[in-house]
């Protein structure tokens, strides 16, 4: 039964505080920007000067380390506007500085400040306000210069202009001074080799662009312009980092979508460098609109297909190919070294500090440019292409023979596996991922849309047992609990059992149910079956959840954006994709949304993209999080026990509207 609280704990209307401005970037600042060091919130202000020299109005970018310990940063740009903006009444300025999601780059329109910009974020320059103790911003703009200061995100100086003179009423731009908040920060120093490194990036990335990086306390100063572009800048990285000499010349080239391009946005594309070395350090670096890109993403997932697709198609029409070898994509991408720029109109990032691309399209873009790009020059030229082919086929042997050194560990009794398990090809258990797919409908369409080479299929027929209270010696008289052990090669276990992990026979078990209230009811039944009896698996990190989406929306063509098919998880993500297509000029009755009833209503096609390919799917991986075991035990004690219907009540008439994010 649920304990009375005080009055004092009420639950009532003064209880919900808003968070007004900048206040929830000081609340969570690790929710917004890195808080190591204050160098991404200097990046978003060097990021908004990169985004004017990408659309062609900037020449020259200045970042200063001043001797108090501030940095500014200034370009030769359009300048931000300072009118009065037609909506909020206040000054653009300020509201770029002091509001969430507001900015130039929401505007992907024709008539758009910036048709391709780092992100939609929009919180960019505001964060850097909200975590400095103090910012300065001078604009030059339409022959006037403009001042203004804030103090911890709030106007302390409102915006001041003054005509400039004749011979300098000419110029525009931006300068931004901040002095980043020390408490907000692990450290206040910022690293100067990232530093360093990301402005020479920049330079690699603005061809005629100068990126120079002054020390006002040393006096030192250093500038980068590259001539050579992405070419210069991974030859100038492969030797500082190994001095290893490529393998064969560099595959190098651009492309960007026309007006006539069917799928992309005109003017979406990438700029590619690629080297091929034996040995020595690997060398990657990807951007998008040029953020740095550090966790990869999607337009990486993209360059691996594409490379992998036409070094394949060229092995094949050669007849290269050793009997009982078979190529897969890390075998063409181990020893690969690249520079990718891609340029794509709605970049969407994984979380606020872009450091990971999850836009689907970026895949079938990159790929879609470059692998007829290589195949082409390696056609042309045969011996290079031969070279290359022994450099990657020695790869697949050698990963071949690893896989076998595994399996000769095995032991030799082997249970006959379940007869509607649709097991897959490879034998390299770190690679396998065995998918627990609620009812036979849907295991049929995850069959088809599976790779067959390292996915495995088991469907389940009905709910699962619930085998909290289910002895170990019980659990084999389930059917399904049968199978799903059987199929993964781990015998039922407690925390504290010496287990042989040598029979594992797939890296990932994936469960994977309708976006539904019963899909939940499934996952939970599985997450008590491998909680109770199989909690090992957990702590390896093998279990995992799939995530298919709830809803479809059919979007048209806005802009220079062509109709896409965009998906969403949940109601949440739902009306986010509505606000943006609103947001975008698309009136309601523009777009329909259709609603996934079960797995089942997923072609083939739909469940790969959106739940199944590692490149552009949602795997929620299960571990304790914040639990501690016995905590965790009498959790699941009340919601599976036969004898907890009481506590079960209480607690759900006590926190039922909690219960998906408190589990």
């Amino acid at each position: 039964m649920a304990t009375k609280k005080s009055p004092q704990s009420d639950y009532s209307e003064s209880s919900i505080r808003v968070l007004k401005g900048l206040e929830p970037v000081k609340q969570r600042p690790g929710m917004y920007t890195r808080t190591e060091n204050p160098l991404h919130i200097i990046q978003e202000v060097i990021d908004n000067a990169s985004d004017e020299a990408l659309g062609g109005f900037c020449k020259n970018i200045l970042v200063t380390l001043n001797t108090d310990g501030s940095v500014s940063v200034e370009d030769d740009g359009r300048g931000i506007p300072v009118g009065m903006h037609p909506e909020e009444k206040v000054p653009t300025v300020e509201i770029v500085f002091t509001r969430l999601h507001a900015g130039g780059k929401f505007d992907k329109g024709s008539g758009g400040a910036y048709s391709f910009s780092g992100g939609l974020h929009g919180v960019g320059v505001s964060v850097t306000n909200a975590l400095s103790s103090r910012l300065e911003i001078t604009v030059w703009r339409e022959g006037g210069e403009h001042h203004m200061v804030f103090a911890d995100g709030d106007v302390i100086e409102k915006l001041k202009s003054r005509s400039l003179g004749r011979e300098d009423n000419k110029k525009s731009g931006t300068r931004v001074t901040a002095w980043p908040n020390p408490k907000y920060f692990d450290s206040p120093a910022i690293s100067q080799p990232e530093l360093q490194r990301l402005l020479r990036s920049k330079a690699v990335l603005l061809p005629g662009v100068k990126v120079t990086l002054l020390n006002a306390k040393s006096g030192d100063s250093q500038t980068w312009q590259y001539d050579q572009g992405l070419r210069g800048y991974l030859m100038e990285s492969l030797a500082q980092s190994s001095n290893a000499e490529p393998l064969i010349p560099l595959f190098e080239g651009e492309q960007y979508a026309n007006a006539d391009a069917e799928g992309f946005a005109e003017g979406e594309g990438a700029a590619w460098v690629v080297a091929w070395t034996e040995d020595g350090a690997i060398v990657r670096e990807s951007y998008v609109n040029l953020i740095p890109t550090s966790a990869g993403g999607t337009h990486e997932s993209g360059l691996r297909e594409g490379l992998f697709g036409a070094v394949k198609s060229f092995v094949e029409m050669h007849s290269l190919l050793p009997k009982g070898v078979k190529l897969l994509p890390e075998d063409v991408f181990a020893r690969v070294s690249f520079v990718l720029s891609a340029k794509v109109l709605d970049p969407q990032f994984q979380g606020q500090i872009k450091e990971r691309l999850n836009s689907r399209d970026a895949v079938r873009l990159v790929s879609t440019y470059t692998r007829p790009a290589l195949e082409l020059w390696l056609n042309q030229h045969v011996e290079y292409g031969k070279k290359l082919a022994d450099l990657v086929i020695k790869q697949a042997q050698n990963r071949l023979r690893s896989a076998q050194k595994v399996e000769k560990k095995k032991s030799s009794g082997v249970a006959v596996l379940p007869g509607k398990l649709t097991d897959c090809e490879s034998s390299d258990i770190s690679r396998n991922e065995l998918f627990l797919v609620e009812g036979d409908s849907a295991g049929g369409s995850a069959k088809m849309g599976r790779d067959k080479e390292f996915q495995a299929i088991l469907p389940l027929r009905g709910k699962v047992l619930n085998s909290w209270e289910t002895e170990r010696d019980r659990l084999f008289a389930n059917n399904e609990i049968h199978d799903i052990a059987v199929a993964i090669g781990v015998d039922p276990h407690s925390k504290t059992d010496t287990i042989d992990f040598s029979g594992l026979r797939y890296g990932k078990i994936c469960i994977l149910s309708d976006a539904d209230v019963d899909g939940s009811h499934i996952q939970v039944l599985l997450l008590t079956l491998f909680f109770r009896h199989f909690p090992q698996l957990i702590d390896r990190g093998n279990i995992c959840i799939a995530r298919p989406p709830l809803y479809r929306v059919d979007a048209p063509a806005r802009g220079k954006k062509p109709a896409q098919k965009i998906y969403a998880l949940d109601d949440g993500e739902l009306e986010a994709i509505e606000d943006k297509l609103r947001k975008d000029g698309v009136k309601d009755s523009a777009w329909s949304i259709s609603r996934f009833k079960g797995l089942g209503e997923m072609n083939a096609e739909q469940l790969w993209e959106t739940t199944m390919n590692p490149d552009t799917r949602r795997l929620l991986p299960v571990s304790l999080g914040n639990f501690d075991l016995e905590a965790s035990e009498n959790r699941f004690n009340m919601l599976m026990g036969k004898g907890e219907a009481a506590a079960r009540r209480a607690w759900i008439e006590e926190h039922g509207n909690e219960a998906e994010a408190d589990i």
